[in-house]
């Protein structure tokens, strides 16, 4: 959802078609988070000039646009900023007048790039309406650009510094969001900030940098802390803003002999922005507030709040530029539906022991004996992680025979769900950065319940505020679709539940045999790969003229379904529905005539004569299922069209169903023309609720 992007240089020469080319990259490394428009701000031919470029549809548009100004691209800066952004659209159709970046004025003096939703922007604009400012968008991001000139134009007293009027513009601003700000007013400076809305800043020196931190300044004032209401605030900006700091300087990035060095900074909601850059980056916490200035930068917050630390370290990404790209595949959804025969390797990697048959999640290890004590597990995700926790739970049951729920993020905050300090809660996103799931896991913090986070993504906001965690190393996922991510969180759930379950000699021998099935897994799936061309003919003969396509199974197979469903009406836009199959009596087999697809899942395990009942009620109203069995599967594979995998142990067996449905969602959409990576409407990584 949005992507945020900005550069600067300090003492480091570059022209301006450099530096646009460098925003517009930055920009279309996160397409894939979903986007309407795009637009960049860079400095104009003067220290008050700002030239901003946007419009409606793709980044790679922007490079065939001139600005209205006759510009130089030849002229070169020893400093400059810049800042980009791709939009998703909330408030306001995609237009370009509503793109990013916004402006205070017809002179942009104040320009803004943001992501997320101010809640409180109807009230901002109804009083700067009455102050005489203008507006020119439908967006809320507006209101913060000309809320930023207002609180500058009336300060009186000292003059204000960058810093000091961003934070009294966020004091006033509620919702979450992510900011870059630049200004007339402060040549080559930027303040980036965030609440709610992943940021990281990426540096690049020559030189080794003296420290690999950043101190936090922790700030307060008091006549602006007091103020609840704009209108409070608006009654108060004549005063002085000089917060009283806790530490006199923040550590600078300075070379061993104490000078300034040349550097350039990258910022950006996400790594791969930033990896054909640096790998040396910082995550910005929630409330940080982070200014760049003639080569330094300072981390600022508002107060000290509890459990805040006090340094931000520079960090080492781990991912390459090559993961990032599609290399000899169409689209990057289709590369990373191959690469899960590596992808559940990597989830794997260092933690199972297949000789001894042991399993070691180092993120869990002191926290075994909290969580064997639960009163229950609590399972909270969105969309496919849901559909992977669904999938495990069964698992989770027979293993530990610890109680386990399960919850939408959305509808666990919407009932204010009752937990308990004796409740351990695992929080499962391909991000770490999904609203929804993130305010579920603030809500059981505050209520004193362990927090566990499952996530795909070091450094984000739920890796960091949980109590402990498992990364499932699946590597970058670009396309919207989840695919390897799905995978990988269900062996890492797996692997959680077998780890729990090994101090209980009753469940010895289970343990072994599902052990033994993850050490199978990446040939089985490399099998049901090799089959995709006959997936490709399948779609294209049988389901690629249908407006609607049920999917059935039950026990394991029940999220198999759901998550099939999904793959195919979010990349298709096919109406379908995974349906439980033992409800299809009680409502469901209404839909079943001769002119319904049907895909039954009908693996073997210990359901599998339940499913043959649900087999016959489907033929008995003249249905022509496809069925997903197991290879040579004698009973169904002469009189039935079948889709044949390999044998696994029942608990892992959803891994190798999914596969077919995701390959045969990717292939209809091909054939119905959409765009496979970027659907309409969709957005990757969904930082508001």
């Amino acid at each position: 959802m949005c992507g945020i992007f900005g550069y600067l240089n300090f003492l480091v020469e570059r022209d301006r078609r450099f530096i646009i080319d460098t925003l517009i990259q930055g920009m279309a490394r996160q397409e894939y988070r979903g986007y309407d428009s795009a637009g960049l701000a860079v400095d104009g031919d003067t220290d008050d000039e700002t030239y901003i470029i946007k419009q409606a549809g793709k980044v790679a548009a922007l490079k065939q646009l001139n600005f209205k100004q006759k510009i130089d691209f030849n002229k070169t800066f020893i400093s400059h900023c810049g800042i980009a952004h791709t939009r998703w659209a909330t408030h306001g159709q995609p237009s370009q007048i509503n793109c990013h970046p916004h402006r205070s004025d017809p002179k942009n003096e104040f320009v803004l790039v943001h992501n997320g939703i101010i809640t409180n922007f109807k009230e901002i604009k109804t009083l700067l309406l009455k102050k005489n400012y203008v507006f020119e968008s439908d967006t809320d991001t507006e209101c913060v650009a000309k809320l930023t000139k207002y609180i500058y134009d009336t300060h009186t007293g000292p003059p204000m510094t960058f810093t000091s009027l961003i934070k009294a513009v966020i004091k006033e601003l509620e919702g979450s969001f992510s900011f870059l700000f630049r200004s007339s007013h402060f040549p080559n400076e930027i303040v980036a900030t965030r609440r709610g809305s992943p940021l990281l800043i990426g540096v690049r020196t020559a030189h080794k940098l003296k420290v690999d931190f950043v101190d936090v300044e922790f700030g307060a004032d008091k006549d602006f802390l007091a103020a609840k209401e704009p209108s409070d605030f608006l009654a108060s900006v004549g005063q002085s803003v000089s917060p009283t700091l806790n530490r006199t300087q923040s550590r600078a990035f300075l070379t061993e002999d104490g000078l300034p060095q040349p550097i350039e900074f990258f910022i950006a909601s996400d790594a791969a922005a930033i990896i054909e850059h640096t790998k040396r980056v910082l995550y910005l916490e929630d409330n940080d507030i982070a200014h760049i200035s003639e080569g330094n930068l300072h981390i600022h917050r508002l107060r000290r709040d509890e459990g805040a630390t006090s340094i931000r370290s520079i960090q080492t990404l781990e991912i390459e530029l090559a993961e990032i790209m599609k290399g000899s595949f169409d689209h990057f959804m289709q590369k990373e539906i191959y690469e899960q025969p590596e992808s559940v390797v990597n989830t794997m990697r260092g933690r199972v022991n297949f000789e001894n048959h042991k399993v070691t999640l180092g993120g869990l290890r002191g926290f075994l004996p909290i969580i064997r004590r639960a009163r229950r597990i609590v399972f909270i995700a969105c969309g496919t992680s849901y559909h992977s926790c669904l999938a495990t739970r069964p698992a989770f049951e027979e293993l530990t025979e610890i109680p386990t729920q399960m919850d939408l993020a959305s509808d666990f905050l919407d009932r204010k769900t009752a937990v308990f300090r004796d409740d351990v809660c695992v929080f499962v996103s391909q991000s770490g950065e999904t609203a929804d799931t993130i305010l579920a896991m603030r809500y059981c913090l505050e209520r004193g319940a362990l927090t566990v986070g499952v996530t795909n993504t070091v450094g984000s906001s739920i890796s960091r505020e949980s109590h402990c965690g498992v990364h499932i190393n699946a590597g970058p996922e670009i396309g919207v679709a989840s695919t390897k991510a799905y995978t990988s969180q269900y062996i890492a759930l797996i692997m959680m539940a077998l780890q729990l379950a090994e101090d209980r000699s009753s469940m010895a021998a289970r343990r072994e045999e599902i052990i033994e099935g993850l050490f199978r897994l990446p040939d089985q799936i490399k099998t049901v790969l090799a089959s995709d061309s006959s997936l490709q003919q399948l779609a294209s003969k049988t389901l690629s003229s249908e407006k609607s396509l049920l999917i059935m199974g039950r026990g394991y197979q029940n999220a198999t379904c759901l998550e099939g469903a999904l793959k195919i009406k979010e990349i298709s836009y096919m109406h379908s529905e995974g349906i439980l199959a033992g409800e299809l009596k009680h409502g469901p087999l209404a839909l079943v005539d001769e002119n319904m697809p049907v895909i039954l899942i009908m693996t073997k395990d210990s359901l599998y004569p339940k499913v043959q009942s649900a087999l016959q009620q489907v033929t008995a109203r003249k249905g022509q299922p496809i069925i997903i069995c197991n290879t040579g599967d004698a009973n169904l594979i002469n009189d039935y069209k079948t889709i044949q995998v390999p044998l696994a142990v029942d608990c892992l067996q959803g891994l190798i169903n999914i596969i077919p449905l995701q390959l045969l969602s990717y292939h209809l959409a091909i054939l119905h023309g959409v765009d496979v990576d970027f659907p309409r409407n969709l957005a990757k990584s969904v930082t508001v609720e």
